[in-house]
């Protein structure tokens, strides 16, 4: 088949229903993730020594089972123990589980950066250390997680093509289907190549905007003598 007519009437209209899904999943995710991922290294940060063992184990377990394996476990796991779940469904909740472990350590190690003397203060103007938390920590230890959140959002990008192995078809699933019908591999995954770079070049400056909009007054490359 000619490249011309393979690309414009076949493949860009398979990746662009690949591409929806693959947005899909990230925007889920994201979210979730990141919700979860800030419980947990809150937990680990201030809980009591039952919820710091419960969360490090979280996220010794999560950090150390391949996301693959993970998809596999729920997918085709837990049916066997009376829990079946749609593909994609199956998909959000390997990707969420796996990204909030990351996530957290992000966010801990931001906590951790935070002088203690800023909760101390807090708590001598009469704050609970649950308010401290929510108006002073918090804040800033996000703001100096950005460019580490930001690159674990760009890995689940790229970590979204394993949800074809759990039959969902996102955007490097579409295009294996189409290499693999009319054996056109080099375009296809030229082509879905060029899409994950444009997400990821988009991601990255989207990123540095916020970065820089959100940088801590003081902490930035420009303050550095």
């Amino acid at each position: 088949m000619e490249p011309v007519p393979f690309l414009l009437e076949i493949l860009l209209p398979a990746l662009w229903q690949g591409l929806i899904i693959t947005v899909a999943l990230v925007m889920l995710t994201a979210p979730f993730g990141l919700l979860l991922g800030t419980g947990i290294a809150l937990g680990r940060q201030y809980g009591g020594r039952a919820l710091r063992a419960a969360c490090s184990g979280y996220v010794i377990f999560f950090k150390g089972c391949p996301l693959l394996l993970l998809l596999f476990m729920i997918y085709f796991g837990l049916p066997s123990l009376g829990v079946t779940l749609p593909a994609f469904t199956a998909a959000v909740l390997g990707f969420i589980l796996c990204n909030a472990a990351y996530n957290s350590e992000y966010i801990r190690g931001a906590i951790a950066s935070i002088k203690d003397g800023q909760m101390i203060a807090a708590q001598a103007l009469g704050m609970t250390r649950a308010q401290a938390i929510e108006t002073i920590i918090l804040p800033q230890a996000m703001r100096r997680a950005i460019p580490g959140l930001a690159n674990e959002f760009i890995y689940l990008i790229k970590y979204s093509s394993l949800a074809y192995m759990i039959t969902v078809i996102e955007l490097s699933g579409a295009a294996k289907i189409v290499a693999t019908k009319y054996f056109m591999y080099n375009e296809s995954f030229l082509a879905v190549g060029i899409v994950y770079l444009a997400l990821v070049t988009l991601t990255t400056y989207g990123v540095d905007k916020l970065e820089k909009r959100y940088a801590v007054p003081g902490t930035g490359a420009g303050n550095v003598q």
